[in-house]
């Protein structure tokens, strides 16, 4: 099958590297091709810390699904999530002076946001740009106020960007794997279109993606991804916390994590009747007197120390907001016992785990959530993302700021 019939999807992952492969038709319609899935090397907490582990891995899962749906691919679109990740804030200002709003005026405020922000730090690249609102003589307009007469225009945006050696890197293991980059796409940006529906988009909404090495956050209104962030720290830490505290094996604290009841009202089975840690949880570490209270302080620190810090990124995008928004917990780990119930308990707001809208590709299950979401991006545009450039023909649905917003 001819590569240009096809595209495709690669997500970078601590533990697994996943690929899929699909065809766009003419209509606007995508069948899914292939899928794999390989074991992650060479890659951790999002980066590349090993080119020729992440080169082997990715040259394998590429060619696995190519295998599969018998076609050859020469781009890639990237999907990824990572600390280093940054997410910008700009508000940008223009006198209209009674006149009309034109494109031109919207796109005069994005080049002078992108031209600030590398002004700022050149060792940067764009990964991508979200509108999420225009105030129009202090009127708020969600879609561009073109035609409008105006005093005054002010255009608020969101810009995520990468370093550019990261970015470098990631092109070597490619090229090296014969496959051009075609765009990166952040991971939590795809798990927002395909998880939220569409009044969730609108009104607000906000992910929590918990992983194994890593928890991002990304926040959602107006259709934009309006502010993310990536901690290095996920259950992992919980792991080892308490296997270094309590001088325990690590495959007795995983146990203990696995089972452990996080909305802390229900462990009993774990602790006698002194409340010490019961002798069976001491696999190859000699029994020892290892309090409920000790290990409840330990995994309520490590959580805490998460929480605390993507609710200040939360209030830093919604300075008056209660935290009213819904939650969605997702990810690798976001199964642990309660986990929903001690973040409810935390943000003080409604939290449900994922819940995949109803569409055609449900069998992929929580493996390529994201892929779905990117797909979509891919295929129809996102409506407050401006990108580079758009070489799909087949685009069905375009947002006006990638029609006219070129980098």
């Amino acid at each position: 099958m001819s590569s240009e019939d096809t595209k495709g999807i690669i997500v970078l992952d601590d533990k697994k590297v996943k690929c899929l492969i699909f065809k766009a038709s003419l209509d606007g319609t995508t069948q899914i091709l292939s899928t794999a899935i390989t074991p992650s090397e060479g890659i951790h907490k999002g980066r590349l810390v090993n080119l020729r582990k992440a080169t082997e891995t990715i040259r394998y899962c590429i060619s696995l699904a190519e295998k599969k749906s018998n076609t050859s691919l020469k781009k890639i679109n990237v999907v990824l999530e990572e600390p280093e990740f940054l997410c910008t804030k700009f508000s940008k200002h223009k006198k209209i002076d009674g006149s009309k709003i034109h494109k031109e005026d919207i796109e005069f405020l994005l080049r002078e946001a992108k031209k600030e922000l590398l002004h700022n730090d050149d060792k940067q690249i764009i990964v991508h740009i979200f509108n999420h609102n225009y105030l129009v003589d202090n009127k708020v307009f969600v879609e561009e106020p073109i035609e409008v007469y105006a005093d005054f225009l002010s255009h608020e945006m969101t810009f995520i960007t990468m370093p550019s050696n990261n970015y470098k890197n990631l092109n070597k293991v490619f090229i090296d794997c014969d496959i051009e980059i075609e765009r990166i796409i952040s991971n939590t940006f795809g798990l927002g279109v395909n998880l939220l529906h569409d009044k969730e988009l609108e009104d607000g909404s906000i992910i929590i993606d918990f992983g194994f090495e890593k928890t991002s956050l990304g926040v959602f209104k107006n259709f934009a991804m309006v502010n993310s962030i990536t901690l290095p720290i996920g259950v992992n830490h919980l792991t080892k916390d308490i296997s270094k505290v309590c001088a325990i094996k690590m495959e007795e604290s995983e146990k203990i994590i696995k089972n452990f009841d996080f909305s802390f009202n229900n462990n009993n089975a774990f602790f006698d009747e002194k409340n010490y840690l019961k002798e069976n949880y001491f696999i190859g570490t000699s029994f020892r007197k290892i309090s409920k209270s000790l290990i409840n302080e330990i995994i309520q620190s490590r959580l805490n120390e998460i929480f605390v810090k993507l609710k200040k990124q939360i209030v830093i995008q919604e300075p008056n907001s209660k935290l009213g928004f819904n939650f969605i917990l997702t990810g690798s780990e976001s199964n642990l016992f309660n986990l929903d119930k001690y973040c409810e308990s935390f943000f003080k707001s409604n939290v449900r785990k994922t819940i995949e809208k109803e569409n055609d590709n449900k069998d992929l299950g929580k493996d390529f959530a994201s892929c779905l979401g990117v797909l979509k991006i891919i295929n129809d545009g996102w409506e407050t993302e401006a990108i580079p450039k758009i070489d799909n023909k087949n685009v069905r649905k375009m947002g006006f700021l990638q029609k006219i917003f070129g980098l």
